[in-house]
């Protein structure tokens, strides 16, 4: 199986419960949280879960073993309940909805665009999100 499919399949698996349109605009929104420049990117979204002390969680989805899970709580706490309910207002729902299911996708999408345990750059990085955009359509 290619790196494609494992992607598409996990995040397939984690939209399976939300209508096309919720789906697709939550994982159109989580590509551009990983790759907002203004915030580092990746790389960024790394440094605020180790910031907030939840590393061991954000390398565990970068690493090649199991996915340690995420709550809703520990989501919002790095993310910022500003940034969450602004996904929310977007999406049409609560922010604890959205935090419960960032919470699923999140380590998903991470683990999927880090498949050799490292965090890809540049090219490989917009690859790997053009990739999950294919989703979308």
């Amino acid at each position: 199986m290619g790196l494609f499919d494992s992607i598409a399949g996990q995040v397939a698996g984690a939209l399976s419960g939300q209508s096309g349109a919720q789906g697709s605009g939550l994982l159109q929104l989580l590509m551009g949280l990983i790759n907002n420049p203004q915030t580092g990117g990746l790389q960024g979204l790394v440094a605020a879960f180790q910031d907030k002390g939840l590393g061991d969680l954000v390398s565990s989805w970068i690493g090649t073993g199991q996915n340690l899970p995420i709550s809703a709580e520990q989501l919002q706490s790095v993310l910022g309940s500003g940034q969450i309910g602004q996904i929310a207002q977007q999406l049409g729902l609560s922010s604890q909805e959205v935090s419960g299911q960032l919470s699923t996708l999140l380590p998903q999408v991470i683990d999927g665009i880090t498949p050799n345990g490292q965090v890809p750059e540049g090219d490989a990085m917009q690859n790997a999100l053009g990739m999950l955009s294919g989703l979308l359509k």
